[in-house]
């Protein structure tokens, strides 16, 4: 059985990504960095290869990680936009104004945020 590989990978390319607000939750302090993103895996991914790789943004998260380990941090997706039909729609207001809402909701509930949560836009 042939794989048209070129076919597959223009598929890919063009399934939407699941877009929304992450959190990278410190599991022993509960600090958390709060970020939007157009493409919720690919960011996940990113931000998990750069603690490893020791290179990550947030001097603080990055810290806490080397001292703690990956053991000690979770990665989840709190909210996804519903994405239209509209191939020209762009989610960068409405991913803005869901990462103000989850900031001042946990805030609001004392969760103490890493620095670059105000800017952690990808």
């Amino acid at each position: 059985m042939s794989v048209d590989r070129k076919a597959m990978a223009q598929e890919y390319k063009q399934t939407p990504r699941p877009a929304g607000i992450y959190r990278v939750r410190n599991t022993a302090t509960g600090r958390c960095l709060l970020g939007a993103s157009p493409n919720l895996p690919g960011i996940i991914n990113r931000h998990r290869f750069t603690l490893n790789d020791g290179s990550h943004r947030d001097r603080e998260l990055q810290s806490d990680w080397n001292a703690l380990g990956e053991s000690a941090f979770e990665f989840d997706v709190l909210d996804e936009l519903e994405l239209p039909d509209d191939p020209a729609y762009d989610p960068a207001d409405d991913l803005t104004v869901l990462l103000q809402m989850w900031t001042a909701k946990l805030v609001a509930a004392g969760v103490e945020l890493y620095p670059t949560t105000a800017r952690a836009h990808s």
